[in-house]
């Protein structure tokens, strides 16, 4: 199965038939809303639809149930996950309307859970390429078959708390290091896809300039209306990826915990066990 979370601009399934709804109850709480399940075309694949704000857009970057959201993919037997994200260019080459499928981030969130584990069990998993690469290349190969948009295939997003925008210090900072776009909601999501041995890549559209530029300053309105306008663009290349998936398209991820649980079986609590049993439990 296909997972696809959708971002801001995106709050509606891709085009699916004999859909469903299912409530996932997972020991992380529950979603950010029941997930839609439809066969996609006449590929006969199955895809799960997630909208990471909820329907409505009530939960904010920092408050999301991440954790729930991605183990209810696991669940489900979601095996890649496609997503997008609205975000704020650091580099002027990199204009509103672009599509960026970044293959690294940094990490400047404060207040996020971003592992499934702890309570007696210690994972210490690589996370070197955040993304999936395979999956990264797949996607942007999609995004530039079918959209006339500007795409640039790898590049650094910097995931900020929020729900402020940067100070343009911070913007600035950014800039420095030589970072592509600004965002809230790929962490902990890439790395939380990671524990659950999920292939993840996202697609960014860009709705601004952030705030580095002295005659720019980033509104809400600029953002939800570009975002808007970039919502084409990626149901394309999202639908485009989903169509040309293979079945067998093995992915790194998909065998990551292997050689990293550094907490013997039997030392794990019994309560602990039960809550990662679905993640771990093949390598215990």
């Amino acid at each position: 199965m296909i997972g696809f979370i959708g971002g801001s601009g995106i709050y509606e399934a891709l085009p699916l038939e004999n859909t469903r709804e299912e409530v996932v109850e997972t020991p992380y709480g529950e979603p950010s809303a029941p997930v839609t399940i439809g066969e996609f075309g006449d590929t006969g694949r199955e895809v799960a639809f997630l909208p990471r704000h909820g329907s409505k857009h009530g939960r904010s970057p920092t408050h999301l149930p991440y954790r729930a959201n991605i183990y209810a993919f696991k669940k489900l037997g979601v095996k890649y996950i496609l997503a997008s994200n609205a975000v704020g260019s650091l580099k002027s080459s990199l204009h509103p309307g672009t599509l960026v499928i970044p293959n690294q981030i940094f990490d400047r969130t404060k207040h996020r859970k971003s592992t499934f584990f702890g309570d007696g069990i210690v994972v210490h998993q690589p996370i070197t390429e955040p993304y999936s690469p395979e999956l990264v290349s797949h996607l942007s190969a999609a995004a530039k078959e079918v959209t006339n948009a500007n795409v640039q295939e790898g590049g650094t997003y910097v995931c900020i708390e929020g729900p402020q925008y940067s100070t343009r210090a911070e913007s600035e900072f950014y800039r420095a290091q030589g970072w592509d776009v600004v965002g809230m909601t790929s962490i902990p999501e890439a790395k939380l896809a990671r524990e659950a041995e999920i292939a993840y890549a996202t697609v960014a559209g860009v709705t601004d300039y952030d705030v580095w530029k002295k005659d720019h300053e980033v509104t809400l309105a600029e953002v939800l209306e570009n975002a808007e306008k970039n919502q084409e663009a990626i149901k394309r290349t999202v639908e485009e990826a989903i169509r040309t998936l293979p079945e067998d398209f093995e992915c790194g991820a998909h065998t990551a915990l292997e050689g990293t649980i550094n907490t013997p079986a039997e030392a794990i609590p019994d309560a602990t066990r039960d809550r990662v049993e679905l993640l771990v439990g093949d390598y215990l």
